[in-house]
């Protein structure tokens, strides 16, 4: 068996989503549901810009001094909790997680797991592989939404960059995965739909890389990347599957 663990992206990899977080309607849902549980802005308006300079300090803070900033990781949900103290109340980590998520489902217009997904981690599973999540993410979003997909119980390990406080294509995200596993580069595979944050990240990790080019892959990633030992058009799990059993 020569990859003993697959690691997968999350959002254009298991799950279709679309998001919008400059839309009207997430920081209008925000802004009631912080004036009912006790932090008051004048208006929706007021509360972006709020959370827009905590957000920036946030990042800001956490890159400071980094060899590769782009590659740090703040996790947001102490921005919800200093939005709490800047509309002049305290906020315990539930209470802004709380926050974070009716923010989150407002942004979201669209969100499902392409079909196939869980039967497919399930084949690899029963193969004797291990399959890990690798996700550049914030926790306080996506632990909920991987409890509604059901991928929680599906996978066998998950880690999420804001959680870890550095993201793909960071070549020590891959490893610390794989130090988890108890495995090494080679008996690994990475599943993505971005070039850089996947594919050529996992590369420079020493880890093969099985590209799938979907809707929501960058616009201006290919259709086929020359990196990859397999490019795929969508989400097409079957010749995923086909693949990492033949190996």
């Amino acid at each position: 068996m020569r990859y003993e663990v697959v690691l997968f992206d999350l959002y254009g990899t298991l799950i279709d989503i679309h998001t919008d977080e400059q839309a009207t309607k997430p920081w209008q849902e925000l802004w009631e549901f912080l004036d009912a549980t006790g932090a008051h802005y004048d208006d929706a308006a007021h509360l972006k810009a709020s959370f827009d300079q905590l957000n920036a300090v946030n990042v800001q803070e956490a890159r400071k001094g980094a060899q590769h900033p782009e590659w740090i990781e703040p996790d947001v949900l102490p921005v919800f909790q200093r939005l709490y103290a800047a509309g002049g109340a305290v906020a315990s980590e539930r209470l802004a997680a709380n926050a974070a998520w009716v923010f989150r489902q407002a942004c979201t217009s669209t969100f499902r797991l392409y079909p196939g997904a869980v039967d497919m981690l399930n084949a690899l599973k029963q193969s004797g592989r291990r399959v890990v999540l690798v996700s550049n993410a914030q926790a306080c979003y996506t632990r909920p939404e991987l409890v509604k997909s059901g991928l929680t119980k599906v996978l066998d390990r998950i880690l999420i960059s804001s959680e870890e406080g550095i993201r793909k294509p960071s070549p020590l995200f891959f490893l610390r995965a794989l130090e988890r596993e108890l495995t090494t580069p080679d008996h690994a595979l990475m599943v993505g739909n971005e070039v850089q944050c996947d594919i050529q990240g996992a590369a420079s990790a020493g880890i093969d890389g099985v590209y799938l080019h979907t809707a929501i892959s960058r616009q201006d990633d290919p259709a086929v990347c020359p990196q990859a030992a397999l490019s795929l058009e969508g989400a097409d799990y079957a010749a995923l599957t086909k693949f990492v059993l033949s190996e």
